[in-house]
This record gives structure tokens, sequence and C-alpha cells, in this order.
């Protein structure tokens, strides 16, 4: 049957999978509904100002504290900075990574490609691209150092977690919360995308300013799952991602065991098609933080821990204006990926799955061929439907992994795509 969901971002939530489930007026009664256990999950401090504190209280078959012990657990593939390679000062560039002959699930084929920060200081994030050929069978995964924005850019997934299940597929995004036990099945016969792995503060929706009420990301586009349980006995292993090292432990049971649940604690699912776009309608290019739809706060002036952007199909109309981004510097190190179509600054070797990165301070813009052929093109007003972008802005310089560096599909003469600019001065 086709999922259900609930609409909002981070806005407070009540679900139950049985009749009469869910409590009423009470967070922790002596004697829950169907022998229902209460268990409080809390993703911020507990005296976090109200607007700002997520929770939620679950009420499931048996409480997450058990009898199982923790080994260390071997997954050199997901790794957490310091990374191996120092901050690179100039521009990167990969093709879509392939999927490999080997099987694997989606925790085996995550491959970290940059990362900052450290989640034991609760600041940075890192990218990571995942490649799947089958599901995850009698495995189930939970990250106590960052929420995961899960990108897919080729295959869908179906996500279930421990609140219900998210189907996520290419043009939409997954974000789990910190500490939410999941377990990801294909629903195809093969799947990739990439991952965003934030260790600072919760995403939140950026304030719009001037814009007004709404815009950009609205809070109402956001689908949070309804409860959905598995009552099994069938054992499986937890693998636990904490302070950048894993651990496991074997369970007994389904961890998806919870009936009903409240609270703002919670996963969403967001389709990046509904992202109601700001733009310029007489000249210039603005600012990319017209794009922004989520953002991990940091600091007001040197940037924020991590800015996720969403670039949609969608009119230009500029006039007078260089229309692709223009050449610029940064102060925060910038990640774009490609999900499907093409790129306005990218005129080739740039196909679906593509991604690029520059660092704080290293210019970037487009390459020659696209210079040349925007700078005489007529303009008028346009429809870009041959594209969506995602982009990730940090404050943090990015270390890469060696892995990343030396992988087939990396560019590794990408500088020569700005190669043969033709000097004008001062004939304009």
């Amino acid at each position: 049957m086709p999922r259900q969901y609930q609409y909002g971002f981070a806005n407070e939530f009540a679900t139950e999978a049985l009749p009469g489930a869910l409590p009423r007026g009470q967070n922790s009664p002596q004697h829950a509904p169907y022998g229902l256990v209460s268990e409080l999950v809390s993703g911020t401090s507990l005296a976090a100002p109200r607007a700002q504190n997520r929770r939620s209280y679950l009420f499931r078959i048996r409480p997450s504290t058990g009898t199982h012990a923790f080994t260390p657990f071997a997954l050199d593939n997901f790794q957490t900075p310091p990374l191996a390679i120092a901050p690179y000062p100039g521009a990167l560039r990969w093709g879509p990574f392939p999927l490999g002959e080997a099987e694997c699930d989606f925790l085996d084929g995550i491959e970290t490609v940059a990362a900052n920060g450290s989640p034991g200081g609760h600041a940075g994030m890192a990218l990571h691209i995942y490649r799947a050929t089958r599901s995850m069978e009698g495995r189930v995964f939970s990250n106590g150092d960052g929420d995961m924005l899960m990108l897919p850019q080729q295959g869908a997934l179906s996500i279930v977690t421990e609140l219900g299940v998210i189907d996520v597929a290419p043009g939409e995004f997954a974000l789990l919360p910190k500490g939410l036990k999941f377990r990801v099945d294909l629903t195809g016969a093969e799947a990739r995308g990439f991952i965003c792995e934030n260790y600072g503060l919760p995403f939140v929706l950026p304030d719009l300013g001037l814009i007004g009420s709404h815009g950009l990301a609205n809070s109402i586009d956001f689908m949070t799952p309804v409860a959905a349980f598995e009552d099994s006995d069938v054992a499986c292993t937890l693998i636990h991602k904490f302070a950048g090292n894993f651990w496991s432990a074997d369970i007994g049971y389904s961890p998806f065991d919870v009936v009903a649940w409240r609270g703002n604690w919670a996963p969403c699912k967001y389709d990046m098609r509904n992202f109601a776009v700001i733009g310029a309608l007489s000249h210039d290019h603005p600012d990319p933080s017209i794009f922004c739809a989520l953002s991990s706060p940091s600091d007001a002036v040197a940037g924020g821990n991590v800015d996720f952007m969403i670039l949609p199909p969608r009119w230009v109309v500029a006039e007078h204006t260089f229309r692709p981004p223009g050449f610029h510097r940064n102060a925060v190190a910038e990640i774009l990926g490609l999900i499907e179509g093409s790129h306005d600054a990218r005129s080739s070797d740039f196909a679906p799955g593509s991604m690029s990165l520059t660092n704080n301070w290293v210019a970037h813009g487009p390459d020659t061929r696209t210079f040349e052929v925007a700078r005489t093109a007529p303009l008028e007003p346009r429809y870009d439907n041959d594209t969506l972008v995602f982009m990730l802005e940090t404050r943090f310089p990015l270390q890469l992994t060696r892995r990343a560096m030396e992988a087939g599909n990396r560019r590794v003469n990408c500088a020569q795509t700005w190669a043969g600019f033709t000097k004008r001065f001062p004939g304009g």
C-alpha cells in the first residue's frame, strides 16, 4: 500500500500505527497501551530553547536497552576526519562514481570523499558517495556522529527507520537525525547517490527576512512518515558509528518496533522540485544564498557549519547580464553535485553523478567554452528545465581521502577547462 506521511519540517507530530497506542495527556504512563514502553529521544540539549528543541517520545514494544555488548567493527570506506590529504588549494572534479562489479549494500558501498571538523567537537561535515546493488539484510545502522542528508542520484531507496518508512527517489532527499536506527532497502537493481553527514547543529530552514513568510523550501513540503512497526524476533546486527569509530552488536529482534510516537525528532523527505526559487527579474546574477534550503548554523559572518542549496529547473530572465555563475572566490568551501541534466557552468564532461569541490578562496566559475558562448548569447527569457543541482557550502576547509584523490573517475586535468581565455583588453 502507498506510504502515508505527515507534512511539515521540525513540527510537533503525533502518530500511531494501532488505534489508541499513543497515550493522551501523558508521556510516560505507568501502564502504556498494548504493553508498550515509553522512551524519550532527545536530539538537542534538554534545556534548548523551545523553538530549537528536538525530541520525541517513542512508544515501543521493547526498550532500546538490552543485554547485547558492542565490539569493534571495521568499515574502512566510511571515514571521519582527520583525513589523509590536507585541504587542496585548487579545483577538483570527479565524474560519476562507478557502481563496481562486487555486490554491496548501502553501508559497504559508502565511500568518503571529503570532510572537515570533528564529531567530537560537534562541528563540521563529511561528503560521501554511496553505491548499492542489494538491500541491507540482517543489518541495521545508526550514526551517533551526525545527521545524514541522503541524495539519491540513480535508483530509489526504501529507508526503514524506527519512526516509519521513507521511500526516496532521485530528485528527492531524505534527512535522518543523528542516532536514529535505520535499514536501507533497494527498490530496483542498483542505487547510487550522495550523503552529507552533518556533525554540527541540526539543519534548520533559513530565515527568509525580506523574502517574507514563504519561499525557498517551505516547511509544508517536507514529509515525515507515520508510525510503522515490525514485531519480529529475527536476529540482526546493529552497526553503530560513534566518535569516528564503528561498533557492532547482535540483537535478537527487530529494533523497528515503535508503534506510536510524538514530537519533532524525526526523519523526513523533500522533493527538490518543490523548491520555490527566488531569482533576479531585472539584471545581475544573484548570490547562491538565494538557493539555500537547509542550514546548519555556525557563524553569521564567517559562514555556516554547512548550508545545503538546491538549483532546480527555473526561469532565467535577467537582462544585460552574464547569466551563468560568474568567476568568483569564496570564504567558504563549496561542493557541487549534479543529480540530473546539465550544469550551466560546465560545457562538457560533467554527466549526472559528477561532482566538484573547491576549497576556501579557490577561484572558479564557467569554463572557457561556456564563457565564450554566454558573453554573446541572446538574452531571451529561458526556462532551464534540464538541470537539478545541489550545493554544499561550509566555512571549514575540506580535507580529502586518499581513495578519492586516486580514484579513476577524478578529472586530473579539470583546470584545463579554463585554458584558452582570450584577452580582450583594452578592446572590450
